[in-house]
């Protein structure tokens, strides 16, 4: 690999795997520079896709902060440490079971993987004999 990508993917980490930053650091280098790099050069794609894997390991490492509560050291004015203990967030906790607690029923839809074609019986208050007629049957999905 060429020292131009070697440094486009040290700027791409940098920036946590975010292409048009990278891009932007490098003299605003095209976006299809990358795609094309990306396509045509195995070890690139290889290394643009480790960036990519640890850009979301980090978010998840903070997203577990945030799950957890954190104590955080900030300074003030005066250049004295004041720590702050931030409390669990509900919010965090929430994404999380939405998107990794589907499995166990953590969703407020239900996703459909497949459509089967079911027959349903419409309630004809007219009728005497609904089970009788077939055209009081309707084909659904189909």
């Amino acid at each position: 690999m060429d020292s131009i990508k070697k440094k486009f993917l040290e700027i791409l980490d940098n920036s946590r795997g975010i292409i048009s930053t990278a891009c932007a650091s490098m003299n605003n280098m095209s976006r299809q520079t990358y795609y094309n790099w990306y396509k045509n050069d195995e070890e690139f794609r290889q290394a643009a896709e480790d960036i990519q894997e640890n850009a979301i390991d980090f978010v998840e490492s903070k997203l577990f902060e945030k799950i957890d509560g954190v104590s955080v050291q900030v300074y003030n004015q005066k250049g004295e440490p004041v720590v702050y203990d931030q409390p669990p967030s509900d919010t965090a906790i929430i994404f999380y079971l939405k998107t990794k607690g589907k499995k166990r029923g953590y969703v407020e839809r239900m996703e459909v993987d497949d459509v089967t074609p079911v027959k349903l019986l419409t309630n004809n208050p007219l009728s005497d004999d609904i089970a009788a007629d077939d055209s009081t049957q309707e084909n659904i999905g189909a």
